[in-house]
């Protein structure tokens, strides 16, 4: 830790098109934090779920699982969770909540199994930070970031996305989550913002749901 930011490690989550790698870039090269990014565009499945989901949602879930496994044993080693500040732009358990939208019940129920035994190997982050974004926001971001196989994913996907993200809060009480408002804001043009968003980052939280909204430039803590 440091007196910038009291926590070890932090991670940056939110929907499609969010703006979770940009930020993280941008606080990288701000910050010097060591950074984890996850490398989506390696799973060879994704572009055939995005044409045909229900085929094809089961390997990509799969492989998306155990490469993020694998990134994280190899990038969260306990020396260097104490030595410098890590941020990464997921956390494992969307794994969890990405396979639930989109595999079949009984897939579902093997692939949480699987997830329950490499889950245990990793801890909590020190602060879990969820940007939000409506959907046409989301939208918006996907298009103009223009990655081909991203350009037909339907609106009640990326609500069904948000939903499981926003279950999964109501119910975690082990450490601070941080739901960011950045509705409208392109904090990478946008330096007020930006800084905002990092001093957010400099405070600590109660565990459970806390809120900044960008908009009214307010921190509600613990609701």
């Amino acid at each position: 830790m440091s007196k910038q930011f009291p926590h070890s490690y932090i991670a940056i989550e939110g929907n499609i098109g969010a703006g979770k790698t940009t930020f993280c870039r941008m606080l990288q090269k701000d910050y010097g934090f060591k950074l984890i990014l996850e490398q989506f565009t390696d799973n060879p499945f994704l572009p055939f779920f995005y044409e045909h989901p229900e085929r094809y949602a089961f390997p990509v879930e799969l492989f998306f699982m155990t490469e993020r496994h694998k990134q994280l044993q190899e990038e969260l080693s306990q020396g260097e969770l104490f030595s410098k500040l890590i941020l990464s732009d997921y956390y494992f358990l969307k794994t969890l909540l990405f396979a639930k939208s989109n595999l079949m019940d009984e897939e579902f129920r093997l692939f949480q199994r699987l997830f329950s035994v490499l889950n245990n190997t990793f801890r909590n982050p020190d602060l879990l930070v969820y940007l939000h974004r409506p959907v046409p926001d989301l939208q918006a971001n996907i298009k103009n970031r223009g990655r081909d196989m991203e350009q037909k994913i339907p609106d009640d996907y990326l609500q069904k996305i948000q939903q499981a993200y926003f279950e999964f809060f109501k119910n975690e009480s082990q450490f601070p989550i941080l739901i960011m408002n950045v509705e409208k804001v392109n904090f990478w043009e946008e330096p007020e913002a930006y800084d905002k968003m990092v001093a957010a980052l400099q405070q600590t939280y109660p565990p459970g749901i806390n809120h900044l909204d960008l908009q009214e430039k307010t921190v509600t803590k613990n609701l």
